[in-house]
C-alpha cells in the first residue's frame, strides 16, 4: 500500500464532518454561497494533517504546508469578504440550484456539500505524496512548483484586488470589468488559480507516485473550463450585462491571458 494513502484517510475523516457542519450553517442562514468558502479553507486544515502525520523529510513537508495554508486562507478570506458582503442574497448560481432542486433543495444541498468535501481531499493528493517523501533535499522539480505556484498565487491575488477594486467604485455598476488583467482574459483569477494547481502538480512530480498527482490540474482544469466556473459565470454575466458582455466575449480571451480581438 502506497504511504500516502493512509493520509488521504486522515482528510477524508475531517473532510466530512466539515462540510456537514457548513451545510448546517448555510441552511440556518439561507445561504449556500458559503460552500465555497468552506472548500477553499479546508485545504488549510489538510495539508498541516499531512504534515503533522506525515513521515517524509520535514522541510518539505513543512514547505508545502506553509504553500497550502497561505494560498487557502488568502481565497476563503477573499471569498468571505464577497459572499458575506452581499449576505442574504446568494449567488445566482446557487439560487439556480435551488429554484431547480425544490422542493428538496436543502437535502440535495446536503450531498452537494459532501462531494465538494470528497473532491477537496482527492485534489489534495499531491500535498499527500510528498509528504511521505523521505529524500533529503528538494529536487528542481520541487523548485520549479514553488516558482509555479508563487506566479499563480501573485496573479490571482492582483486579479482578485483588480476586480474588487473596480465593483467598489459606483460608477461602474452594471459595467464589465476590463481592467488590468480583466483586460486580457475574461477570467484571469481562474486561470492562476490553475497555474497555482500546475504548482503542486509539479512538486509532486520530485516524489515517488508524483506522476498521479498531475490528475489534479487536469481535473481543476476542467471543472473550470466546463462545470462549476466560466460556464456557470458566463451565463450569469450574460443575464445581467447583456451585450456589453457579449462585446467582451467577442473581443477578450476566455481563460488564458492574451492579447485583445479588434
Amino acid at each position: 500500500m502506497p504511504a500516502w494513502l493512509p493520509l488521504l484517510g486522515l482528510a477524508l475523516a475531517f473532510a466530512v464532518p466539515f462540510m456537514a457542519a457548513t451545510w448546517i450553517v448555510a441552511v440556518r442562514i439561507r445561504n449556500a454561497g458559503i460552500v465555497d468558502i468552506a472548500w477553499s479553507a479546508a485545504f488549510g486544515p489538510i495539508a498541516l494533517l499531512y504534515a503533522l502525520a506525515g513521515d517524509g523529510w520535514a522541510p518539505r513537508r513543512w514547505l508545502l504546508a506553509a504553500m497550502v495554508i497561505l494560498w487557502s486562507t488568502r481565497l476563503a478570506t477573499y471569498l468571505w469578504r464577497r459572499v458575506m458582503g452581499h449576505h442574504p442574497e446568494e449567488d445566482t448560481r446557487y439560487r439556480e440550484l435551488r429554484r431547480t432542486w425544490a422542493p428538496r433543495a436543502d437535502a440535495r444541498f446536503f450531498w452537494f456539500f459532501e462531494a465538494q468535501g470528497l473532491a477537496a481531499v482527492g485534489l489534495s493528493l499531491p500535498f499527500a505524496i510528498a509528504a511521505v517523501n523521505l529524500a533529503p533535499d528538494l529536487a528542481t522539480l520541487e523548485w520549479a512548483g514553488v516558482a509555479l505556484w508563487a506566479i499563480g498565487l501573485a496573479g490571482e491575488s492582483l486579479a482578485d484586488a483588480q476586480l474588487a477594486r473596480f465593483k467598489a467604485d459606483a460608477a461602474n455598476r452594471g459595467r464589465v470589468c476590463q481592467v488590468g488583467l480583466w483586460r486580457y482574459s475574461r477570467h484571469p483569477n481562474y486561470f492562476f488559480e490553475w497555474l497555482i494547481w500546475c504548482g503542486y502538480g509539479v512538486f509532486a512530480l520530485g516524489s515517488p507516485w508524483g506522476v498521479l498527482a498531475l490528475a489534479c490540474p487536469a481535473v481543476m482544469l476542467y471543472l473550470l473550463l466546463r462545470v462549476t466556473g466560466i460556464p456557470a459565470l458566463e451565463a450569469a454575466a450574460l443575464r445581467s450585462r447583456g451585450d456589453a458582455y457579449r462585446d467582451y466575449q467577442r473581443t477578450t480571451s476566455a481563460f488564458v491571458p492574451w492579447f485583445r480581438r479588434s
